[in-house]
C-alpha cells in the first residue's frame, strides 16, 4: 500500500496522553493534532517521501485552514463588538 497504509482518519480530538505519546511539540497540540499523529507516523514509515501520505497531509492542512477561519471570524466579531457593532 502507498502512503503508509492508513485506515480511517480519527474524528475525536487527541488526548493529552496521545499527543505526549506521539512526541508532539506543544506548538502542534491543537484541534488538528488527531490528524497530525497519523500523518507523522506515515511520514516516518515512508521516510518522508514528499509524494507519500498526500491524503493525510491534505486532511491535516484542511483542518488547520478551518481552524484559522474560525479564529479569523472570532477576531473580526470581537473587533466589531469593540467598535460597538453587532
Amino acid at each position: 500500500k502507498r502512503g503508509g497504509g492508513h485506515g480511517a482518519l480519527p474524528t475525536e480530538p487527541a488526548s493529552r496522553e496521545d499527543m505526549a505519546n506521539a512526541n508532539l511539540s506543544v506548538a502542534y497540540r491543537d484541534a488538528c493534532a488527531h490528524l497530525l499523529i497519523p500523518l507523522n507516523k506515515c511520514r516516518r514509515k515512508t521516510f518522508y517521501m514528499p509524494w507519500e501520505c498526500g491524503h493525510l497531509r491534505h486532511e491535516y492542512e484542511k483542518c488547520q485552514y478551518v481552524e484559522w477561519l474560525k479564529r479569523s471570524k472570532d477576531e473580526s466579531v470581537r473587533a466589531a463588538a469593540a467598535e460597538g457593532h453587532h
